[in-house]
């Protein structure tokens, strides 16, 4: 049977780019959450991702000799390692935290920041999240940045000069889904970079809605991690953000309050 990615492949042309490098995995994962790095290799490529984000804080990357490395399994050569800073709560710790990814990767400049303002919510702060980026945009990095989902911090941010911006659905690790459709879309209109969805999703129909915005991707974990069959569960990430793109691309038909027949009703007989 035909996959259907392959029956109606996406135009030639249909990629993204991201400091500087082109893209056409628009399914971005992350690596924590799941058993064992056989199950993270395996969801990983069930999902077709290009990008893999990784919390330095909590994975080992070769700053724990002895231990088990997450690049043996997702080697450099193959993934585009994107070092996050989960679990930092100041504009010092994150930038520091994305000082070392950059040793440990050999001098790797992309880094996705976020800064967080509250353990229960993990919303961003957003203060310190502009003051990190300003330090890290400064200091040579490409920054893809976790943020709310208000419009004008987002085209801050752009502004400033991050290389994608990556406004919250809904809290992470939540999975309620798409909360904000029209922030959303505003910010995607707005925006001269990627936009990329990152947090809240929850399934495959929440990812595919992301995509009909018009999101250039997203980011996801614990969507695919949490589910009961994590690899599974990543296949069905890889087509719903397929299926939206290809939606998107098609244009949908416009709302209407009433309905209107499927097959016209001029010259009927009688």
């Amino acid at each position: 049977m035909t996959s259907p990615s392959s029956s109606a492949p996406m135009p030639a042309d249909d990629s993204f780019v991201i400091a500087g490098k082109t893209y056409h995995s628009r399914l971005l994962t992350g690596t924590g959450k799941f058993r064992d790095l056989d199950e993270t290799r395996r969801a990983t490529e069930a999902a077709g991702a290009e990008i893999v984000t990784v919390a330095i804080r909590r994975t080992n990357i070769g700053q724990n000799p002895g231990e088990p490395n997450l690049l043996d399994v997702l080697p450099p050569d193959r993934y585009t390692i994107l070092p996050n800073t989960a679990g930092c709560y100041t504009a010092e710790d994150a930038v520091r935290t994305c000082r070392l990814a950059r040793e440990l990767l050999d001098g790797h400049n992309l880094t996705k920041l976020e800064v967080l303002g509250d353990q229960r919510t993990l919303f961003p702060d957003v203060v310190q999240t502009l003051k990190a980026a300003e330090q890290l945009v400064a200091d040579g990095f490409d920054v893809m940045v976790y943020t709310s989902d208000d419009p004008i911090l987002a085209k801050r941010l752009e502004e400033i000069g991050c290389c994608a911006v990556m406004p919250l659905a809904a809290p992470i690790g939540s999975g309620l889904g798409i909360q904000n459709r029209y922030n959303l879309m505003e910010i995607i209109e707005n925006a001269k970079v990627p936009i990329l969805v990152d947090a809240g999703v929850g399934t495959a129909s929440d990812a595919a809605i992301a995509m009909e915005l018009g999101c250039d991707g997203v980011l996801m974990n614990t969507a695919i991690a949490g589910a009961k069959d994590p690899v599974r569960m990543a296949l069905a990430m890889k087509l719903a953000i397929e299926a939206g793109r290809h939606a998107f691309l098609a244009g949908r038909i416009p709302r209407k309050r009433f309905a209107s027949a499927s097959s016209p009703v001029d010259g009927l007989i009688g």
